[in-house]
């Protein structure tokens, strides 16, 4: 059994079709690395807007997966709406980052990818 995410909205949405399964875990495993190294070098960047664009495009596929980072993700949405420097944000940057990353490689070995 998963630890670092759930099949359970996964597994309804498909009807429990393994076949469209493999092709959801496949797309979040091919789209989700980049769009995570795109986010942190837009924080790097201080670029708020392209920040807020990936942590918002991310939000849906982590939630099919029951990666619980609502309110991280939230925080990211809500420093690109301000002025506040890039350290205010470091902290939620972080647990992204080693939720999704931890996710990402048990997934693999999950789906043998």
């Amino acid at each position: 059994m998963p630890k670092h995410y759930d099949l359970y909205q996964l597994e309804d949405m498909s009807g429990g079709d393994k076949e469209f399964m493999q092709t959801v875990v496949e797309t979040f495993l091919t789209e989700i690395p980049p769009d995570l190294q795109s986010m942190n070098m837009a924080i790097d960047n201080d670029n708020h807007r392209m920040a807020y664009q990936f942590a918002h495009k991310m939000k849906p596929n982590l939630e099919m997966f029951g990666i619980d980072l609502i309110r991280e993700i939230s925080a990211m949405e809500r420093w690109a709406d301000s002025t506040k420097p890039t350290s205010a944000i470091r902290p939620q940057l972080e647990t992204i980052n080693r939720m999704v990353s931890d996710a990402i490689e048990e997934m693999r070995k999950d789906w043998k990818m």
